[in-house]
């Protein structure tokens, strides 16, 4: 999964349609969980916790009709430390670099002020738009006027609307065709086979911070970064050693917790999801490092592996 320098892409049939499609919302309205649930395997973090997705993610679904290369955005949000901004940077840069966008919303609440923002972001791109009306599984029984609201925001625009819910599959069939109406005819920009353009490192990585982020929820929300520092495979096991960054003491006692059982449990967990991603036995050792202010540092930041995309 490192890249696939010497696999040969073969030349697609005739007709054959290809193209990155940005992924844009708010945070928090299910645009990993759609990404995952299209390319049929877990490649993006999910989390009940907002702003979980920081770098440009993209997965590859791969059908007889198209390849369709999925670019997911942070959720756009106001930004409050350097990693927000970057954050944020990345996900207008993205908007900017994709043949089409799919703006994915929560139906399961009216539209707010953080839409309107984006619309408004989305006004004079040159790019078809698919307004994505995401969680209608957990829509109430009177959803009409909760549709109304986002049928308000497209209709100047005459952007088409689907429905479908990213958690169940419900609708996303609909969606995937009319993602592929919208493309251009194309070649593989990818292996068939390949889905996802990320590293294997960079992948356990988000892994480990998703279970960080399932089992402290809000004690340590957005101070955590992770690099995966050692990886060794042999042929029965694969050996991960990998150091979660954190910006306060305080955080790293969380983690670490009584007798250590905090980091046991992440670990644990993290290790089944691993399993899952590299079809192995794992073993993987963890260790907790303060490094303050991380978030605000620019050479912090790019040490870690978030920068402004070019």
């Amino acid at each position: 999964m490192d890249g696939f320098e010497g696999v040969t892409i073969p030349l697609p049939p005739e007709g054959y349609k290809s193209g990155f499609i940005g992924i844009i919302g708010r945070p928090n309205v299910g645009k990993s969980t759609l990404m995952n649930q299209m390319v049929g395997q877990k490649i993006a973090i999910t989390s009940p916790v907002a702003q979980t997705t920081r770098n440009r993610l993209r997965g590859i679904l791969t059908t007889p009709d198209a390849q369709i290369i999925f670019v997911d955005t942070p959720g756009i949000h106001k930004p409050h430390h350097q990693l927000g901004k970057v954050l944020v940077q990345n996900a207008k840069l993205a908007i900017q670099s994709v043949d089409v966008l799919l703006f994915v919303v929560d139906s399961s609440v009216d539209a707010g002020g953080g839409d309107r923002y984006i619309v408004e972001l989305l006004e004079h791109v040159q790019v078809p738009v698919i307004l994505g009306l995401n969680k209608q599984d957990q829509q109430p029984s009177d959803y009409q006027y909760l549709d109304q609201t986002y049928q308000q925001l497209a209709q100047p625009y005459q952007w088409p609307i689907a429905k479908f819910s990213a958690l169940t599959g419900e609708g996303v069939d609909n969606l995937q065709r009319l993602l592929i109406d919208r493309l251009e005819p194309g070649p593989y920009y990818y292996p068939p086979d390949l889905v996802t353009d990320q590293p294997e490192r960079f992948i356990i990585g988000e892994l480990i911070r998703e279970q960080i982020l399932y089992n402290t929820r809000e004690e340590v929300p957005h101070s955590v970064a992770i690099s995966v520092d050692r990886v060794e495979e042999d042929p029965k096991i694969t050996r991960i050693l990998a150091t979660i960054h954190v910006e306060r003491p305080s955080q790293k006692g969380i983690l670490i917790g009584h007798q250590g059982s905090m980091l046991k449990t992440i670990g644990s967990d993290a290790r089944q999801q691993i399993q899952k991603l590299i079809d192995g036995k794992v073993y993987l050792e963890l260790f907790v490092k303060v490094q303050p202010k991380w978030r605000q540092s620019r050479s912090q930041l790019a040490d870690l592996g978030y920068q402004v995309e070019q």
